[in-house]
């Protein structure tokens, strides 16, 4: 094992020493090179070794070099070297993140990661939330505890008794919302196109003078970073607005949240902090290694009546557990990379960070 582990970093630092020089896109000749690793499963295993070799030989030459710095294509970011170290380590220790019992360092790093997230987007103190696999996770979690709050407020229990016969949601979003938005809304049952869609001005910001009379149970979604131009919603005059109806306000963050850590671009987060929930990424700006999207709500009950479970074998801990606040039950400990990123960093190096982007 260890000589084999000596092997995977001497090739990993090669592979990341040479992204200076290849091709950002694999050539004609790397995509070829895949049909070695094809073909029908072998009666007898290779060793680990010679495993590690063909997909190095093969592998590596046909990746994209998106943890390179000449890496423009979508809104991708690269990896911090204490989180890719933070990420070999967390898969040497292969934790099942699920509770404090299966893994007591993993519920914990987790709940530290979050709180200096809250901390970093200038969130009220109280909020909580998880980590996921991105922000179209990020987003289902968000808007899954929505869904609860504004049914609950209209006497529906959601969970125990589904969407049929429940009063129903006005779903407020922009014309430029992001596409993993809808997917989101269809996968909880709200409707990929029973949405009330807001015009929205030159750059892409939801236009506050066109935003319509909402009544009943109503989820506004508001954009922080247009994908296509970096624009903000003007959330200083929305979140009012929806608030004074009722509604639930949600943020698909994904990379612009990030402006808050940065302050010479804080303003443009003026008035999302008092919004309910959050979706972010965290392998985009904050450079940590795929997959990481982080969900946080204002009001963590709401999140835990969405995704609790429950049974007699689930030993309960002094702590909140992570399978209380995420729609997956196994899953990997994502939470050691995002703490490693921002302990490396602290607090100026986020901001140099995104200032220097």
């Amino acid at each position: 094992m260890h000589e084999l582990l000596r092997d995977v970093a001497q090739r990993s630092a090669r592979y990341l020493d040479g992204l200076a020089e290849r091709s950002v896109f694999p050539d004609a000749s790397a995509l070829e090179g895949l049909d070695a690793l094809a073909g029908p499963l072998p009666e007898d295993g290779a060793s680990a070794s010679e495993v590690i070799a063909l997909l190095d030989q093969f592998g590596g030459p046909a990746t994209v070099a998106s943890t390179g710095g000449r890496y423009f294509g979508f809104v991708t970011g690269g990896t911090l070297p204490a989180a890719l170290a933070a990420n070999w380590l967390a898969s040497a220790w292969d934790q099942n993140s699920f509770s404090s019992t299966s893994s007591p360092m993993g519920a914990a790093i987790e709940r530290q990661a979050i709180s200096w997230l809250v901390d970093v987007f200038g969130l009220p103190p109280g909020c909580g939330g998880a980590l996921v696999t991105g922000a179209t996770m990020a987003n289902f979690t968000g808007l899954a505890a929505a869904r609860h709050a504004v049914l609950e407020q209209a006497g529906w229990d959601v969970e125990a008794n589904g969407l049929f016969g429940a009063p129903p949601i006005t779903v407020v979003v922009s014309d430029e919302a992001h596409t993993v938005l809808f997917k989101v809304l269809g996968l909880l049952g709200l409707g990929r196109e029973n949405v009330v869609r807001v015009p929205v001005d030159a750059q892409g910001r939801m236009r506050a003078d066109a935003f319509p009379v909402i009544e009943g149970p109503a989820i506004v979604c508001l954009q922080a970073g247009n994908v296509n131009t970096g624009a903000f919603d003007p959330a200083t005059e929305l979140v009012d607005q929806a608030h004074a109806s009722g509604a639930w306000v949600h943020v698909d963050g994904a990379f612009g949240m990030w402006a808050t850590a940065a302050p010479e671009r804080a303003h443009l987060m003026l008035g999302y902090a008092d919004a309910d929930s959050w979706a972010v990424d965290g392998h985009k700006w904050l450079n940590v290694p795929y997959d990481c999207g982080i969900a946080l709500v204002r009001q963590p009950a709401a999140l835990a009546a969405a995704m609790s479970i429950n049974a007699a074998y689930l030993l309960q801990g002094g702590q909140p557990n992570p399978f209380d606040y995420t729609p997956e039950a196994s899953r990997r400990m994502g939470g050691v990379e995002v703490w490693a990123a921002l302990k490396s960093l602290g607090r100026s190096g986020v901001a140099e960070l995104i200032e220097r982007n």
